[in-house]
């Protein structure tokens, strides 16, 4: 049993946030700790104990099997913790700027509850500064504490695949870092708890919060060259898949493809670090770069497949579409940030009309976050043009024969994930 070394009491954990990140974190706490899992969010909770996951992240087994974790929606249930570990979203407002509002609410709700010789620990991302320029007086002024004399913090970034059956907290290597020297001691200790794979401490909270700012950055600009490959390729009427083969036999070519990049992390995370350069006043050029290519993917495929339309005499206007899947990544509930988005409404610009279909997504979700109807099984012989936008096992098992039969004669098929067989679609990335 790990003792808090400010109060030299065992540790009690709250774990604030119960989605991607923190449910899968609180059930590994709750292994050897006593854990509260917090969300403000009563349905989630009451779900969580009633043993489902409707992100499918931990199983029924492991929720039942977590006996030390109990979940509420009440802060009262956090007094007597005295390790506060906040997993909330981070996302961009709609100018694209940093959306701390939820962080900053955790942060309130800390400040209630934390006590003497407390410690929290920040996992959301964020830009380098942000526990301890933003985060951290918010605390100090709810609770009237002082910093770094009668509460501490830490930083350990996430880095949660969501869908990932292989890569799993237990096995990945864990960044971590501390207000003090003490603290950082005492957060790394925590996470080594947790996580086989080891850990990995930074020398300062800023360097872990760099550290998880770059790493999905880092992608989100080798994806973008990969598109801007993409589309320089179609003008020259290469097949982009192959041009990668053929590099991809030197040693040191990075394997990356082209396609739409959404989701929670990637497609975010690069504008936290770019808000906080030019806050510096330095103009991130190349990043910026990065991210106007890869936010135009879905409305480049879109004009592709208009345009294909065309050349083959197929009216637009009015034109049956079916997009095949709307999550942001294969084989996952998960739609946030999803450029399938831009597709669908692209399309429905040109007066397309456009059926959605995606099998792992709740269609109340689908309705509250874009306002779409999803189809629950698309009619045979129906639309003149298919999109299928992302690889789920679904679609991979029906194969390109029935997808194909989804369609009119003469349908168009643009495949972006290049998941069928080169011959069986009319068009890729």
């Amino acid at each position: 049993m790990l003792l808090n070394p400010f109060t030299q009491a065992p540790t009690k954990i709250a774990v604030l946030g119960l989605g991607y990140v923190g449910l899968p974190l609180a059930v590994a706490f709750a292994g050897q700790h006593e854990v509260i899992g917090f969300d403000i969010d009563p349905g989630r909770v009451a779900e969580l104990r009633a043993g489902r996951d409707r992100t499918l992240e931990v199983s029924e087994a492991e929720l039942k099997a977590a006996s030390r974790l109990s979940f509420s929606a009440d802060e009262a249930d956090l007094a007597g913790c005295d390790v506060f570990v906040v997993t909330v979203p981070t996302p961009i407002d709609r100018h694209k700027r940093p959306d701390l509002s939820a962080l900053m609410a955790a942060s309130r709700t800390v400040g209630r509850a934390i006590g003497r010789g407390g410690v929290v620990v920040y996992e959301s991302t964020v830009y380098p500064g942000a526990t301890e320029e933003d985060c951290v007086p918010v605390v100090e002024e709810v609770s009237g504490l002082v910093f770094n004399r009668d509460f501490y913090a830490g930083y350990s970034p996430e880095r949660a695949n969501p869908g990932d059956p292989h890569h799993r907290l237990a096995n990945i290597v864990k960044v971590t870092a501390g207000s003090t020297p003490q603290a950082a001691d005492f957060v790394d200790a925590l996470y080594s708890t947790v996580v086989e794979a080891g850990t990995h401490r930074a020398s300062s909270i800023r360097v872990a919060e760099a550290a998880k700012v770059i790493e999905n950055t880092q992608r989100d600009l080798n994806i973008a060259l990969i598109n801007e490959f993409s589309l320089i390729f179609n003008r020259l009427g290469v097949d982009t898949h192959e041009v990668l083969a053929a590099a991809g036999t030197k040693w040191n070519f990075l394997p990356f493809r082209p396609g739409l990049v959404g989701g929670h992390c990637i497609g975010v995370d690069p504008y936290y670090l770019t808000f906080k350069a030019e806050d510096l006043g330095y103009h991130p050029e190349v990043i910026l770069a990065g991210r106007r290519i890869n936010d135009g993917m879905g409305g480049y495929v879109a004009r592709e497949l208009v345009k294909e339309m065309i050349r083959r005499s197929t009216p637009v206007k009015g034109a049956r579409v079916l997009v095949m899947g709307l999550a942001f990544k294969e084989n996952c509930p998960d739609l946030r940030n999803t450029r399938v988005i831009d597709i669908i409404q692209e399309l429905k610009d040109y007066e397309a009309q456009v059926d959605v279909w995606d099998p792992w997504i709740a269609a109340t979700d689908a309705r509250h976050e874009y306002g779409l109807d999803l189809i629950e099984a698309p009619p045979a012989g129906t639309y003149d043009a298919i999109v299928l936008a992302v690889a789920h096992e679904q679609f991979a098992q029906l194969g390109p024969q029935k997808i194909r039969a989804l369609g009119k004669a003469g349908a168009v098929i643009f495949d972006v994930k290049s998941m069928l067989p080169r011959e069986a679609a009319d068009l890729r990335l």
